[in-house]
């Protein structure tokens, strides 16, 4: 451990107040994901079978068993289920309105991840341009006594700062990347849901059956 506060010193005294800051905003992002990763595991996303097995049910007409399954769910989208079991075509807008309430929960800090990815490199950037600066100053102030050590140094010092940002935007891309996904996945999830509970199956075969009968003519 004390290895590695040496190295992040080190690491800070070399880039200067740049990599300070890219250094706070990579704890703040993975503090941030770390959270998002907990909201998702106690809300249930991608854990629906016991609400796909309700939503089954339902489909096929089995309404105790549709109301035993849901019960069972832990999902977050449950209770949005519940109430398009209540509801008609009619309500559809308004079940929706609910789902993307509980989406817009879970999506909460997506903007500051995607902010991160996007920013972090212009603020590495930022650093190098700053430390290229000063190392052509110092080449300056050299004259004619130019040591290319000097110039070397500077500038892998201010490309330091770069390399930081991307080492914090890159990952932050990926997880804001798998995240999204995953939200889009849950998005679709709802949907079928409540399309195929305002609208079951059964219900559909029930009418063609009795349209198709002679003596309901």
């Amino acid at each position: 451990m004390n290895q590695i506060i040496e190295s992040l010193r080190y690491t800070v005294d070399l880039g200067g107040p740049v990599v300070m800051i890219l250094l706070l905003v990579s704890i703040i992002t993975l503090a941030t994901i770390l959270y998002k990763l907990w909201q998702f595991s106690t809300a249930g996303v991608g854990r629906h079978r016991a609400l796909k097995d309700s939503v089954a049910a339902w489909d096929r007409g089995d309404r105790s068993t549709a109301a035993h399954a849901l019960n069972a769910s832990t999902s977050y989208l449950a209770p949005v289920m519940e109430m398009a079991f209540s509801a008609g075509p009619e309500d559809l807008k308004r079940l929706e309105a609910e789902a993307e309430v509980r989406f817009a929960r879970l999506e909460s800090g997506f903007r500051l991840l995607d902010s991160v990815a996007q920013l972090a490199p212009l603020l590495g950037l930022f650093g190098t341009v700053l430390g290229m600066i000063e190392a052509f100053q110092s080449l300056q102030e050299a004259g004619s006594q130019v040591d290319p050590s000097l110039l070397a140094g500077g500038i892998w010092v201010a490309l330091l700062t770069t390399a930081v940002g991307l080492a914090v935007a890159m990952p932050t891309a990926m997880v804001l990347s798998w995240f999204e996904g995953r939200m889009d996945a849950e998005r679709v999830t709802a949907e079928r849901a409540i399309a195929s509970i305002l609208r079951p199956q059964s219900g559909h075969n029930a009418n063609s059956t009795v349209a198709a009968d002679p003596a309901h003519a």
